[in-house]
């Protein structure tokens, strides 16, 4: 297939990172996608919380970044195809992990590509981390009537306290934040609890379950102290799910516990590309089938001109606050 381009547009906007908390937009030339890549003209691209270590211009960031750098989660219409890129036509919807949808437009592997069903033209779909909430949620092995317990109530947490209550799990959900607490509720969690004592929470847990503890414990803070509790609060024979990022350096856990209660332990992350495109189909399908929904969970919306004041809301969290997305419309 040749290379076909709608409309005569040779430029766009796109964001750069100049420094440590600094953004500037910037006019730059159009990409050009090349052989098996197409290229997107975005509607909107999802701000990930892994944005904010090259925001904060650690001592390993080069300045200013590529245009566009750091948007990983976009969605939009098919503007242009490469050569010998069969299966993707111009104007169909689509979602993408690509790696530059801070801007206008955003050429991806068409590989990497998910074609979006028209029942989904009128929703927000930031691919990557809705596919990432589905591949977590496959290796959970979330059964009907397992008792499972979510540690922190972000948007992948609350995106699987949705997926785990329309499997018939009951699901007790565990926060600092009362806003996030009451999303959980209404995702159908049996039970919130505030994350704050830690021994009260495990009696609180203790006294819900008769005793037993959670079949399944999902963590999705990434901290220390939650993964701490996560494990108290997981039976026998129970299944630890690690799904928060631990990326700020070592964990200590306590292996005498986890072995004495011989605790399956999950690592809930891929790192192969096709593993997360698998996971967005099955995130469409999901939605198609209102399994999956994160419409209640995108709080925020922000035009390109305000990536830092989004980056800084995904960091300091204010009241209200869940995810932000990027609109280019």
């Amino acid at each position: 297939m040749q290379h076909v381009q709608i409309g005569s547009v040779q430029t766009m906007k796109a964001a750069r990172l100049t420094g440590p908390g600094e953004i500037r937009l910037d006019e730059v030339p159009l990409p050009v996608p090349q052989q098996g890549e197409v290229r997107i003209r975005l509607q909107g691209c999802g701000v990930c919380a892994s944005n904010l270590g090259p925001w904060a211009g650690p001592e390993w960031m080069s300045f200013p970044t590529e245009p566009g750098s750091l948007g990983h989660e976009g969605w939009g219409i098919v503007d242009a195809v490469g050569p010998s890129t069969n299966g993707l036509e111009v104007g169909e919807r689509v979602a993408a992990v690509s790696f530059n949808a801070y801007a206008d437009y955003d050429v991806a592997d068409a590989n990497s590509v998910v074609k979006l069903p028209s029942s989904l033209d009128d929703s927000a779909f930031p691919g990557e981390p809705l596919g990432c909430a589905m591949n977590i949620f496959r290796r959970s092995c979330i059964r009907p009537g397992d008792t499972v317990a979510v540690v922190g109530a972000g948007f992948m947490g609350l995106l699987l306290t949705q997926l785990c209550c329309n499997a018939g799990a009951q699901v007790i959900v565990l926060s600092r934040r009362p806003f996030a607490l009451q999303l959980a509720q209404e995702a159908g969690a049996v039970c919130v609890l505030p994350l704050q004592d830690h021994s009260e929470v495990v009696d609180q847990v203790n006294a819900l379950t008769g005793g037993r503890l959670c079949d399944v414990v999902i963590e999705a803070t990434g901290h220390q102290s939650p993964l701490d509790l996560a494990a108290e609060i997981t039976r026998i024979r129970g299944r630890l799910v690690i799904a928060g990022y631990h990326q700020d350096g070592p964990r200590q856990v306590n292996l005498q516990l986890w072995n004495w209660r011989g605790l399956d332990v999950i690592n809930a992350h891929e790192r192969d590309a096709a593993v997360y495109i698998a996971g967005i189909r099955e995130a469409v399908a999901a939605c198609e089938e209102g399994f999956l929904d994160p419409t209640p969970f995108l709080t925020h919306t922000y035009p390109l001109s305000g990536l830092a004041e989004a980056l800084n809301a995904t960091r300091d969290r204010p009241d209200g606050f869940l995810k932000a997305v990027i609109s280019y419309q």
